[in-house]
Order: C-alpha cells, then sequence, then structure tokens
C-alpha cells in the first residue's frame, strides 16, 4: 500500500499561467522527491494600468511518502 502526501502552494510569473504553474512545480522539486502529480486549483493575476503584471497558480501538488 502506497501513501501520498499533498500540499498547496503558489506559483508565480511575470510571463503566464503555465510558467507560473511549472515555477511553483520547480521549486517544489528542490527540495521534495517523488513528485507524481499537480493540480491547478487556482488562478489569479495582478493587473496594473490595464495590463497583467503578475500571473499565480494555486497549485496541489503530490508525492510518495517513503516508508
Amino acid at each position: 500500500m502506497s501513501v501520498a502526501k499533498i500540499i498547496e502552494l503558489v506559483g508565480e510569473s511575470s510571463k503566464s499561467f503555465e510558467d507560473a504553474v511549472k515555477n511553483a512545480v520547480a521549486e517544489a522539486a528542490r527540495t521534495i522527491e517523488n513528485i507524481t502529480g499537480v493540480e491547478v486549483h487556482n488562478l489569479t493575476a495582478q493587473v496594473k494600468d490595464g495590463e497583467i503584471v503578475e500571473y499565480k497558480a494555486n497549485v496541489r501538488l503530490a508525492f510518495g511518502v517513503k516508508r
């Protein structure tokens, strides 16, 4: 029987929502092993002078727990 742990993170990017998700996964992968999946939970953006200046993605990452 395997067990997975889920954590929630917020990724940010000045380029796109996709890049914000990739940034969250890449940063988490620096300290978390065995990431097996990502769920995009929410997308938001910061707007300045009518332009999007920052994309944000709330993501849930799943990873296996070692015995």
